[in-house]
């Protein structure tokens, strides 16, 4: 793939930023080997950079560095996925938590806006990425709310590794799943203007629980595996 050239002040920065979104969107393709040479070279920085960048991103899980073998982009498993969910399933109901008496009424009304828009009709990729924009935002809100610097961090590396997954897998049937996510969603909001704690960490986990569910039978297929029969969705009691 093309990088452009990185300025020299805070290169370790822009690498890793360059790099980083080239993992997330797919253009580095999981199990797909860095040659640290080429990289520097195409972006126009000394071999340093390149390192302090590969190794923040092995700090987050998202390349390996495999002695005697090289650097690698590091390839998911579905217990991978398992555990990663689990972990924003965490973090998000303990930001939103905070978030119950902390949230701004901008927020909360941006939350009503974003319901408004994710019941629109998708019929095509643009559509679809502006969906998934949405559903970042309407997540990320929580965790702005909270105003826990340190859980935006742990949770800003969690999601790299589930985009990775559902640009790579590609997630064919997410639109028959549209209507519940909807109302998933609107579950969500209302617990959270009722300040209803139970309710609102109790709708979060079932929607998470069901996407890691749909993800995992996704990863699944492209690695030519056949989903569980019959797989209950999760439905973790609050």
């Amino acid at each position: 793939m093309e990088f452009v050239k990185i300025r020299r002040e805070r290169a370790v920065d822009a690498v890793y930023e360059a790099l980083r979104q080239a993992i997330v969107s797919c253009s580095l393709k999981p199990g797909e080997r860095l040659n640290v040479e080429e990289l520097a070279t195409k972006m126009g920085v000394s071999l340093t950079p390149v390192r302090g960048a590969i190794q923040q991103l092995a700090t987050e899980g998202l390349v390996e560095v495999r002695p005697r073998s090289g650097t690698f982009v590091a390839s998911l498993t579905p217990q991978d996925l398992e555990d990663t969910f689990k972990l924003r399933s965490a973090l998000e109901c303990l930001a939103a938590e905070e978030a119950v008496e902390r949230i701004q009424p901008q927020q909360l009304r941006r939350l009503n806006e974003l319901l408004r828009l994710l019941k629109r009709k998708v019929s095509n990729e643009e559509e679809r990425r502006a969906h998934e924009q949405g559903n970042s935002e309407f997540h990320q809100i929580f965790i702005d709310a909270a105003g826990n610097q340190r859980l935006a961090d742990m949770y800003h590396a969690l999601n790299a590794h589930i985009k990775i997954v559902r640009v790579h897998a590609g997630e064919s049937g997410w639109p028959t799943r549209m209507q519940e996510e909807q109302a998933e969603h609107e579950a969500i909001v209302a617990a959270l203007e009722a300040k209803d704690v139970p309710a609102l960490t109790g709708a979060l986990r079932k929607h998470i629980y069901r996407a890691k569910d749909a993800m995992i039978a996704a990863l699944k297929a492209l690695d030519g595996e056949q989903p569980e029969a019959g797989r209950a969705r999760s439905h973790t009691k609050v």
